[in-house]
């Protein structure tokens, strides 16, 4: 077990375990991966130079430096020249290749996500959204409105609309928990089928900027979300709107 000196933090930096078949860059980067998703670093602090890190686990430059290296490549940090290491926002990306919400996402690059419930209602649908739905106007749908987080930090407000035969069943402990793709098709047994999405850009309002922790006016993405349980049947509708530095989709384009 590496010795950590009296003056490093020890919330910052772990001691690695005494014995272990994992590579101890990928110890290292692993313990400052946990400390920046548990909130022990937050956005734009800076890290430890190489060299307090390598006194604190008694590793090689090399080793350091790799681990930090993969952690920059991942997101996690940047670097400024002449200043050192900072810990970056949160910010990922998504595939649009095939149709999956935001926490299966993100989960399998190691990001933690949860979602604050704004609300869970039961309403009169507007025309527009009961015209998305295939409903007559005013027939009644379930309201979410939730706030995601990513790594601790505000990255998204999701206002959806669901049928509501379907969406009744819904709870918040559940919408906290969970993905909403994933109650609707392990839970209450909605098989999706698609989505007809639209990706724009926007301004923040005052709600969202304030949740968003961004100015009102400043640019966001927003993501209009129409997905089917068949391919004929519509069962959520939604707006969702990203910070613009925290979130873009990827897709790839076959000539």
């Amino acid at each position: 077990m590496s010795r950590i000196p009296a003056c490093f933090n020890p919330k910052i930096i772990m001691p690695l375990p005494p014995s272990s078949t994992v590579p101890l860059y990928a110890q290292i980067k692993e313990a400052l991966r946990a400390k920046i998703i548990d909130g022990t670093y937050v956005a734009h602090q800076k890290l430890p130079s190489e060299s307090e890190m390598i006194n604190a686990f008694g590793v090689s430059r090399i080793t350091v430096r790799q681990a930090m290296n993969d952690l920059q490549k991942e997101g996690f940090l940047f670097k400024v020249h002449g200043k050192g290491t900072f810990v970056a926002r949160p910010s990922v990306s998504q595939e649009l290749t095939h149709l999956q919400g935001f926490g299966e996402a993100v989960r399998y690059l190691g990001h933690e996500t949860f979602s604050e419930v704004l609300g869970l209602r039961t309403m009169a649908g507007s025309a527009l959204v009961c015209g998305k739905l295939g409903l007559r106007e005013g027939d009644t749908v379930t309201e979410i409105r939730r706030l995601r987080y990513l790594d601790r930090e505000p990255i998204s407000i999701d206002h959806s609309w669901v049928r509501h035969d379907i969406g009744s069943r819904l709870t918040e402990k559940n919408l906290r928990d969970k993905d909403l793709f994933s109650l609707l098709e392990n839970e209450l047994g909605q098989r999706l089928h698609s989505a007809d999405v639209e990706i724009d850009a926007t301004a923040a309002d005052e709600e969202i900027g304030r949740r968003l922790k961004v100015q009102a006016g400043s640019p966001i993405l927003r993501i209009e979300r129409l997905t089917y349980a068949s391919e004929d049947r519509p069962l959520v509708f939604e707006y969702i709107h990203y910070r613009a530095e925290s979130f873009k989709y990827k897709l790839k384009v076959l000539r």
